[in-house]
């Protein structure tokens, strides 16, 4: 594997939970393929459980790791061609990305949606200029529009604690106060539909995700109905998509926190979320603090997601 970006790169997907769980049982394995190799981490957007888990999975590899923070341990950076450089940006990406890549063997890359230009964040036109420009392989740890270190870590979870060969996984989007990116839900609904899971999302009308995104999902636009009988509920925020409503928030109904009433309709469903986590907005105390609740879980798995993507890079540099 050169590139992590999506679904589509990781290949089979019960290879890559079978390659996983193998991880778990010995994170160490693998050791020898990181030998005298570099992880560069870049990050353009704040970070914990990314960075942690990330460095660790490299660390369980045998790899030295340089972590870089854009506009705090660096100097901020221009990305578009044709500005003039007259403000507070004194260096261009197209001279630090080549330059990173002269210090390391692969490079991950976090960048958020801008809200500024959907072209630009759907194009996702920071993390294409590190693959152009680098000469090394990069993954993604959360982009402007996926997040698949994520979403591998949430099917591992899924995969671990489902009874049921084609569990029914629900993704509601959930009030907060702030404008967030479609790049979780655009992610988590990709793999989920790779998966081939009963898979439906539910949100208020005005928060439609891109149509690329949201594939066979069956959406369900009254919350209740969409629980019923569900065994995985994945709570999550985005701001708006479609129209001219694009990273606006249009609405923060607190009928749509996940609480007893609508897991009450579900089978007992287990609760996920990415975390963070905005208690009392996203979800109620209860319910993350109950033994359904896999948000645990799902962060420890991070390690493991990030440690199978490795490793195949890393084969590929054999």
């Amino acid at each position: 594997m050169r590139n992590f970006i999506s679904v589509k790169d990781i290949g089979d997907l019960d290879a890559a939970v079978k390659e996983a769980l193998e991880i778990k049982t010995d994170r160490y394995k693998y050791s020898h393929l990181g030998k005298n190799k570099t992880l560069m981490m870049v990050f353009f957007n704040s970070s914990l459980r990314t960075r942690l888990s990330t460095q660790k999975a490299a660390l369980n590899l045998g790899m030295n790791v340089i972590v870089l923070d854009i506009n705090q341990g660096a100097w901020k950076l221009e990305t578009e061609r044709g500005v003039i450089m007259d403000g507070d940006k004194p260096e261009h990406i197209l001279e630090a990305i080549p330059v990173m890549g002269s210090y390391c063997d692969v490079i991950g890359v976090r960048s958020f949606a801008h809200f500024e230009s959907k072209e630009d964040d759907y194009n996702e036109v920071i993390l294409d200029q590190f693959i152009k420009y680098s000469g090394r392989p990069v993954f993604s740890m959360e982009a402007a529009t996926r997040h698949p270190l994520q979403s591998l870590a949430d099917l591992i979870t899924i995969e671990e604690h489902k009874t049921r060969k084609r569990p029914k996984v629900v993704l509601t989007w959930a009030p907060h106060p702030k404008a967030l990116p479609q790049a979780v839900p655009n992610s988590f609904a990709e793999w989920m539909n790779a998966a081939d899971y009963d898979f439906v999302i539910t949100h208020p009308r005005g928060y439609e995700l891109a149509p690329e995104f949201v594939g066979n999902a069956r959406v369900e636009h009254d919350q209740m109905k969409a629980f019923e009988g569900a065994d995985f509920i994945y709570a999550k925020n985005w701001a708006a998509y479609t129209g001219g409503n694009y990273g606006k928030i249009l609405c923060t109904d607190r009928s749509w926190t996940v609480s007893d009433r609508q897991m009450s309709v579900t089978d007992n469903a287990f609760f996920m979320h990415c975390l963070p986590v905005r208690r009392n907005m996203i979800v109620t105390d209860d319910i993350i603090e109950s033994p359904r609740s896999l948000v645990i879980p799902q962060a420890a798995n991070r390690e493991i997601s990030a440690t199978v993507v490795l490793k195949r890079i890393l084969e590929g540099l054999q």
